[in-house]
């Protein structure tokens, strides 16, 4: 690899209004997750306290995780005069996190088997798709020097998938917390 195609200036100037949208967005969903879950919460049981720790851990954090991503990828690539190899190292960076944080997920998922089974989509949509998300920009980053245009195009979808795990889990945990209040209230009921 030649020396000037790691210090070569990133063709970025063309994405700048899709990292803007993306990371306002998901700027905004993160506040907006934030303010659900605070109004969502309840008193907790001493017994369940402990559960309860391990389901937002392993359900809601990562859906902040995933927007802070997205946000964290956008504000990156809106950094004017980047070269390929910053670039690539900012991006590696996110990814190899992003990685490690998606096999703590799916050990969280695993220790919370005892009080909730999660669902083959909860898998999907809170382990596989984020890890393919990562390894993609992993990928892409490994790429960027050699081949700028293509790498740009898969940075580019990783971080659209990671807004959109980001909206259907953020959606996920509201429905779950509203059928489980309803839930619990016709049991306090009986």
């Amino acid at each position: 690899m030649s020396a000037p195609a790691l210090h070569a200036v990133l063709p970025l100037a063309e994405w700048a209004n899709f990292y803007v949208l993306v990371g306002t967005s998901a700027g905004a969903l993160t506040g907006l997750t934030f303010i659900v879950i605070t109004l969502s919460g309840d008193p907790v049981r001493a017994d369940s306290a402990a559960t309860r720790l391990l389901g937002l851990r392993a359900f809601i954090t990562p859906t902040a995780v995933h927007f802070g991503s997205a946000l964290w990828i956008s504000a990156l690539l809106c950094i004017p005069r980047h070269t390929a190899l910053t670039a690539a190292i900012g991006i590696g960076a996110t990814s190899v996190a992003g990685i490690f944080y998606s096999v703590r997920v799916l050990r969280l998922m695993a220790a919370i088997r005892a009080d909730y089974r999660p669902f083959l989509a909860d898998w999907v949509w809170n382990v596989v798709l984020p890890a393919l998300a990562y390894l993609s920009l992993l990928v892409s980053a490994l790429l960027l020097t050699p081949y700028p245009q293509p790498a740009l195009d898969s940075i580019a979808i990783a971080t659209l998938l990671l807004l959109t795990i980001g909206i259907h889990n953020a959606w996920d945990v509201v429905v779950w917390f509203t059928t489980e209040r309803h839930a619990q209230a016709n049991r306090t009921r009986r």
